[in-house]
């Protein structure tokens, strides 16, 4: 009966998506506000990705509100998994066997090449797809990575937690200082747009971006560690 009523969901989610993509056709021309946007965002704020420019600066308040989202599921995490003081991880106190040597030798020759491109991605945000949120999980990736290399490593949680907290200080008050030395919260127009198209353009779009890769990438790599406890 279970494997009949499974089978006929399957089928049903099969008929839905069959209809979804028969339905589908691909748009000809942009929308108006879409339009608006990808001139807006190049002219006004100097940004070639203008999905960045959008979620940084005209969206300033909801980046906010999912930024402080993720710091909430972090503590929830960190307050449910979190083991006493002392306690070793699971990997190797619990029975495991150790990493294999290739697994650590591959992860000290993966592992800078993960936080560069992290870096890379959070820095040139407002050039190309990228971004503090996407740079932060790539660090947050080679977090991982490390643990697995090395589960009996320590994580600094009070650097972390520092960490988080500044970079969160920081972009608060860079966006009162939009508030009061510009239009708006998160006004990335209180610096110098500087040259379009180079790294150091676009205002304070790449500062915000980097303060947003720092606390995404402190809070996931406090999750991600929570998880091995």
């Amino acid at each position: 009966m279970t494997r009949a009523f499974g089978l006929l969901a399957v089928l049903c989610f099969g008929v839905i998506f069959t209809g979804l993509v028969a339905g589908y056709e691909e748009r000809q021309a942009v929308s108006s506000l879409a339009a608006h946007y990808l001139t807006a965002v190049p002219a006004d704020l100097g940004a070639p990705n203008v999905v960045t420019g959008i979620l940084i600066t005209y969206r300033g308040f909801d980046t906010l509100g999912e930024v402080a989202v993720l710091f909430m599921v972090a503590a929830s995490v960190g307050v449910l998994l979190a083991g006493d003081p002392g306690e070793r991880p699971l990997a190797t106190g619990g029975g495991g066997r150790e990493p294999s040597e290739l697994v650590r030798n591959g992860a000290e020759v993966v592992l800078p090449l993960i936080f560069l491109f992290g870096a890379y991605v959070i820095m040139n945000g407002h050039l190309s797809a990228g971004g503090g949120f996407q740079g932060g999980a790539v660090v947050a990736s080679g977090v991982m990575l490390l643990m697995l290399a090395y589960p009996d490593g320590p994580m600094h949680h009070g650097f972390l937690s520092i960490t988080e907290s500044l970079a969160g200080v920081l972009y608060v008050c860079f966006g009162i200082l939009g508030m009061l030395a510009g239009s708006g919260f998160l006004d990335s127009h209180i610096l110098p747009r500087g040259d379009f198209g180079t790294l150091h353009s676009a205002g304070g779009i790449p500062l915000i971006s980097a303060l947003l890769g720092i606390k995404v990438g402190a809070e996931l790599s406090v999750v991600i560690d929570r998880f091995r406890n």
